[in-house]
């Protein structure tokens, strides 16, 4: 079981990335996958998660209504699109999995599989 988060970069307030979680070792379409992130001195923080199939997705105050999670599992990966990026969106964000079908609580993150991390940062 694998997870490749993906898609970081430099971007200016308010512009768009796209995060990538590819999946490898199992069929993701069948288990719920979560989005963290981490800002430097910040505690891990839980932003979004999407149950397995076309089911339910959560998202943390700070970010709903700017960030939208899906699936292409097709491609056995879930995104995670962000918008009106701010610079307290600067963290670390990565990819979490513990195989199950529905979405913890945002606030669990002792998650058994995890990505290995992508870089935002939100600066001008």
């Amino acid at each position: 079981v694998q997870l490749q988060a993906s898609g970081g970069g430099l971007v200016q307030p308010g512009g768009s990335l796209r995060l990538s979680c590819a999946a490898s070792g199992f069929v993701l379409n069948y288990v719920s996958i979560t989005w963290f992130r981490q800002a430097p001195g910040k505690k891990r923080e839980g932003i979004s998660c999407a149950s397995s199939s076309a089911g339910a997705t959560y998202y943390a105050d700070s970010v709903k209504g700017r960030f939208t999670i899906s699936r292409d599992n097709a491609k056995n990966t879930v995104y995670l699109q962000m918008n009106s990026l701010k610079p307290e969106d600067t963290a670390v964000y990565y990819c979490a999995t513990d195989l199950v079908r529905g979405c913890p609580s945002l606030t669990y993150d002792t998650y058994r599989y995890w990505g290995q991390g992508t870089l935002v940062t939100v600066s001008s």
